[in-house]
């Protein structure tokens, strides 16, 4: 078999399916990655979504038998909203961050995947796959930065050439011996703009990320958000952008090139107060395929109520107060109640004192008298 020739076929064809960038790299293990990924354990700067077993995440032999080489994919996604909506006093709006526009990327990488994997068995029967996005073992970025789909940048995204980091990443193992491609050169110089922006100081310094601060994380939690990191939230629903808008290779970055990545303009950037009282049926009809939907409405409508308090929103007062005495859920209660005192003004004293007398969870009764006490 001629695998020169068979890595030109199978890029010509990734062109076909719709591949914005393609590379290969070797399938030995990432033993300096090893080193780091430890390191974010000892500091707890893990997120907890990760694959829990190290090894298996820096070694590909560990998951799959006698791998050759892998194949690294990146697909562009759009970094601007054509006819974007703007919130306005009685109807302010959240947004959901660019990577969540759009059709579910896992949803739009598999699909290429399975007919990048179709072409080879076309061409060599006995080829063997494991492809993975987002949800497998091993580090995305770790294999694309392999492959030469970019470098790894100091806000701990992919950065390429091309595309700057508006890019979902993929990858498949195979049993096939391709010749590696070269990495790019890192390009991050001394630029420390995504630092000196992340909200939250989630990037610790460049190339480490403590997850556990990171907006993109919080904002995905169902339990109370820490009240540190309520203010920084702003009005995000979903995700963080921040790190990538004020990157100097994004500048200018927009392209179009898939339509199931096209946003819908009241789907990512939806009505808060309607939130706060949408059924799962509603929730998963308006927002099921995107991919921000994934972890259900809970931390949507918790990210809402937060949202509505970064606006100091009179007009929602009476939805507020609604989930304050109404909602089953003491996250939803407790961060209402928090909201409430922050929107301020008698009424809003009034209904943290008449939902007090009333509340039995700990939790929210604690954010119902913090609340009390920043009013009197």
């Amino acid at each position: 078999m001629d695998y020169s020739a068979l890595k030109t076929e199978i890029i010509d064809y990734s062109r076909e399916i719709g591949i914005d960038k393609i590379g290969f790299a070797s399938a030995a293990p990432f033993a300096e990655l090893k080193n780091r990924l430890l390191r974010q354990q000892e500091l707890s700067y893990e997120s907890g979504f990760e694959e829990k077993d190290i090894n298996k995440r820096v070694d590909p032999a560990l998951i799959f038998d006698r791998p050759r080489s892998i194949i690294a994919i990146a697909l562009a996604y759009p970094s601007k909203m054509k006819g974007s909506l703007k919130g306005k006093k009685g109807e302010r709006r959240g947004i959901f961050c660019r990577a969540s526009w759009g059709e579910d990327y896992h949803t739009i990488l598999r699909d290429r995947l399975n007919k990048l994997e179709a072409f080879i068995l076309s061409k060599v029967p006995e080829a063997r796959f494991r492809s993975m996005v987002d949800t497998g073992e091993l580090v995305d970025r770790a294999v694309a930065e392999r492959a030469g789909i970019g470098w790894s940048g100091k806000n701990c995204s992919i950065i390429t050439p091309e595309f700057g980091s508006y890019v979902y990443l993929g990858e498949m193992i195979t049993n096939l011996p391709f010749e590696p491609d070269t990495p790019v050169e890192n390009q991050c110089g001394t630029c420390t703009k995504c630092i000196d922006a992340c909200p939250t100081g989630a990037l610790v310094q460049g190339g480490q990320l403590n997850s556990k601060r990171c907006i993109a994380f919080l904002t995905q939690t169902k339990d109370f958000m820490p009240v540190e990191f309520r203010e920084k939230l702003g009005n995000r629903l979903y995700g963080c952008d921040t790190c990538q808008t004020v990157c100097p290779k994004n500048k200018g970055i927009d392209f179009h090139f898939h339509e199931e990545m096209e946003p819908d303009a009241e789907a990512v950037k939806p009505l808060l107060q309607p939130l706060l009282r949408m059924s799962n049926k509603e929730f998963k009809q308006r927002f099921g395929q995107m991919s921000g939907s994934w972890r259900g409405k809970k931390p949507i409508q918790r990210n809402a109520i937060i949202a509505l308090a970064h606006f100091k929103e009179e007009e929602s007062l009476p939805s507020l107060i609604e989930v304050l005495q109404e909602d089953v859920r003491p996250v939803l209660r407790g961060t209402a109640a928090w909201a409430i005192s922050k929107i301020g003004g008698e009424p809003a004293r009034e209904a943290l004192i008449q939902a007090r007398d009333k509340e039995i969870d700990t939790e929210v009764i604690q954010e119902i008298e913090k609340g009390i006490r920043s009013l009197k």
